[in-house]
């Protein structure tokens, strides 16, 4: 009997409309234009201004296209899991509002927290679902609404972050394509580095956490950096190893577009051909979760049948991890 295993079989993306540039961002912080570009390698990123508007309308829209394009009918999604750290509401879970906005009505939804590393250990999770035999159609929402933590008076982290959300649809599959093997890592010492210091309950929101402006994503930059350089690189090359390929045998690596200068160097670190590598954090900034669906949105038309992609990640917790993933269409006929 042929092992079941899950293939992605539909991709879809949003990134909104309002843009907001370094030139833009230089006329509320202390930056220029040169300063973010030489540091992250970003130009320009999306921004969803409505406040009244939170990830879930990222993911819905998300969602909606994927149906367009696939064809399938929302009743017969079996589960929807987001992966987000920006949920519209601590409870219900986000998922749950994408769910009932797209019409997926029969399927089971809850949220995933792993800041950046979101996509990567939800394709894992959403794969297991499929594997068991039981679920036929599960769709993983990953991305972020940014803005809304970022603190735009803070000029080391405000040109960083944008909004976006992509969608993938997962199936079954009895043939050698799909996620193939995933490797998640965890290591709890990261958090005084990287983490939102108030909100949740271990430091409520009051007055005091308002004014202090603990609200806003909190990062130590030069801690961060070298975490993610070290352990994105490690991750990525045990994957290859331990399926006995070659890096030369990687179609396309797809890495978390946290900073320009962390992808660089970690490609340089596997001896890769940036030629292969996806990269759109110029456009986008960091999306955290959304940053490599939105990636494969962009490169879609470009992957075939039977490509083996790379993805990695690296996010707070921290956590890290990567996929290794045959993919299951021609994406010019999408």
């Amino acid at each position: 009997m042929n092992k079941l295993n899950a293939v992605i079989t539909g991709l879809a993306a949003y990134v909104p409309d309002d843009v907001l540039t370094n030139e833009d961002i230089s006329r509320m912080v202390d930056t220029s234009d040169e300063w973010i570009t030489t540091r992250v390698g970003i130009k320009e990123r999306h921004i969803l201004k409505d406040n009244s508007l939170g990830t879930s309308y990222l993911g819905i829209k998300a969602v909606n296209e994927l149906f367009r394009k696939t064809g399938v009918d929302p009743l017969t999604i079996d589960g929807i899991i987001c992966a987000t750290s920006t949920g519209d509401y601590v409870f219900p879970n986000t998922a749950s509002i994408i769910a009932y906005q797209t019409g997926c009505t029969h399927a089971f939804a809850f949220d995933m927290q792993v800041a950046c590393t979101g996509f990567v250990y939800g394709l894992e999770t959403a794969a297991n679902f499929i594997r068991t035999g039981q679920y036929k159609r599960i769709i993983l929402v990953a991305g972020d609404k940014m803005t809304a933590i970022t603190d735009y008076t803070d000029r080391t982290t405000c040109p960083l972050f944008g909004d976006a959300c992509g969608a993938v649809l997962l199936e079954p599959t009895t043939e050698p394509i799909g996620l193939i093997d995933t490797i998640l890592r965890t290591d709890g010492s990261g958090l005084p580095f990287l983490h939102l210091k108030a909100g949740g309950t271990a430091r409520r929101p009051s007055h005091e956490t308002i004014d202090n402006r603990e609200h806003y994503v909190y990062q130590e930059g030069k801690a961060v950096f070298k975490r993610a350089v070290t352990d994105m690189a490690s991750v990525a090359l045990e994957i290859v190893e331990r399926n006995g390929l070659k890096k030369e045998d990687i179609d396309w690596v797809v890495p978390h577009q946290a900073n320009l200068r962390i992808v660089e160097a970690v490609i340089k670190n596997l001896d890769g051909d940036i030629n292969k590598v996806m990269i759109n954090i110029q456009k986008y900034g960091n999306t955290s979760a959304g940053t490599i669906p939105v990636c494969l949105w962009e490169w879609e038309k470009r992957l075939k049948k039977g490509d083996k992609l790379l993805l990695a990640a690296f996010g707070a917790g921290y956590t890290w991890g990567a996929n290794l993933l045959v993919w299951g269409y021609d994406g010019a006929k999408a």
